[in-house]
């Protein structure tokens, strides 16, 4: 799908601009601009097929579930969808039909979009997409933990009420403009935000506690997502407004290079916002508090670098290291700056949990170009020649050289774990693919 969507969009695009001439141009438009801030053609758009078409399968603890048709097609979309209907769905979590929506669907950070920015989006959505007739999918999840009411009283308890978004008396108003950015459209926070035993994010704002976008509790398709508060050791404490709005825009700069999920916001939301958006998300972001005020900073070392100038490769993980990272990340862990990130200091690196970098090491990642950094970054897979041992050896080397001072362990139990779920996760992208042959 990360290779299709570009050539999508720009259908989309085409579309939207000849529909626009009749619909309301301008409101058409800015729809369009709020539909790539909420990154919604990601989530609906399943590999090979429409924008917006929906089929996208979704995996959770209870079997998997399949994005929605949100095209104006009035018999399998949502071209019988009134405004109302439209914005009880977004903001709301309930469908059409009264069904409550699973909350894979954004609905909790949504319920503070302003009525303004709702009406730009229906009319989006209603005259500046291609209808697509595509049936929806049923979820895979077996009864009886298919049904539906129980998810009305999960939305009693945990959604918030629909409250459009209000500055805070005096607030600044770039300030103001990036809270409700990541907040709202950019729901930043089904990811960023650690979620409870019941699966709803420990805090919606910051208002509500310094868990807000303190990272995830659990991977999400492999990979942890990263803590975005101002934590020296694992956040964005040592990164300046400037290294952030880089991150945005391009998804490198100089400390690192985004993966997972987050390669596919930046591919498909971040890189098409305005620069006065960019840099709104960014200096909200850098307004964050730490989560963890004790936490101990970077501090860099470079006995281990002056080791492997001399030859030792003695520390374990430190031959693996030389073999198959050092040729892009040097024997220093620095990097080349925008292009292969920095191993020394990286927050990735230094967070309590390793999956992703575990991740990373068997299966590889690929940074797609965007406009302004237009080569795409290539991580190769190292799964098929390093055993569990290895890639456990090379991950604590790199968690804990260079002044890198990760306490957890990994172990080749873990690997084998991380690997395990990678290749269930690819059987399962098969088989799609098969589908879609056929």
């Amino acid at each position: 799908m990360k290779m299709l969507i570009p050539a999508l969009m720009l259908g989309m695009t085409t579309f939207a601009a000849a529909a626009a001439d009749d619909n309301g141009a301008e409101l058409i438009k800015r729809g369009e601009y709020l539909a790539r801030a909420g990154d919604c053609v990601a989530c609906h758009t399943k590999m090979g097929g429409e924008p917006f078409a929906g089929g996208l399968s979704m995996a959770t603890p209870i079997g998997n579930i399949y994005s929605t048709n949100i095209t104006p097609d009035k018999k399998t979309g949502i071209g019988d969808y009134s405004y109302d209907d439209f914005q009880k769905a977004v903001r709301h979590g309930v469908a059409k039909n009264g069904d409550t929506l699973y909350p894979a669907m954004p609905y909790p950070s949504y319920a503070v979009v302003s009525d303004e920015d709702m009406h730009a989006l229906y009319a989006y959505f209603m005259h500046g997409v291609k209808p697509v007739e595509a049936a929806n999918q049923k979820s895979d999840i077996p009864w009886p933990l298919s049904m539906r009411w129980p998810l009305s009283i999960w939305r009693g308890l945990f959604a918030p009420d629909v409250k459009a978004f209000t500055p805070i008396k005096g607030q600044d108003a770039v300030l103001a403009r990036g809270q409700y950015l990541v907040e709202g459209l950019g729901h930043c926070g089904a990811c960023h935000t650690p979620r409870s035993l019941t699966m709803q994010e420990k805090a919606l704002n910051d208002s509500e506690g310094s868990d807000y976008l303190a990272g995830s509790s659990a991977p999400i398709d492999g990979f942890t997502a990263s803590n975005l508060r101002g934590d020296n050791r694992d956040g964005l404490g040592r990164w300046s407004e400037d290294d952030l709005t880089q991150f945005l825009r391009y998804g490198r700069n100089d400390h690192t290079a985004a993966f997972g999920g987050m390669t596919e916001v930046v591919q498909h939301s971040l890189q098409h916002l305005s620069d006065e958006d960019i840099t709104a998300i960014a200096r909200y972001l850098k307004s964050l508090g730490a989560k963890d005020l004790n936490q101990v900073g970077f501090t860099a070392d470079d006995k281990v670098a002056k080791a492997l100038w001399k030859g030792d490769d003695s520390k374990s993980g430190a031959s693996v290291y030389v073999d198959s990272c050092a040729a892009c990340h040097k024997t220093d862990g620095s990097g080349y700056k925008r292009f292969f990130p920095q191993l020394s200091g990286n927050p990735v690196v230094l967070a309590e949990d390793p999956t992703s970098l575990i991740h990373v090491v068997l299966s590889g990642a690929t940074l797609p170009g965007v406009k302004g950094a237009p080569s795409a970054i290539t991580m190769p897979a190292f799964g098929w020649r390093l055993n569990d041992q290895q890639v456990a050896d090379v991950v604590n080397f790199i968690r804990t050289s260079w002044g890198n001072t990760a306490k957890k362990q990994v172990s080749a139990s873990d690997v084998a774990k991380v690997r395990k779920n990678d290749a269930e996760q690819q059987g399962s992208a098969d088989i799609e693919k098969l589908i879609e042959v056929k």
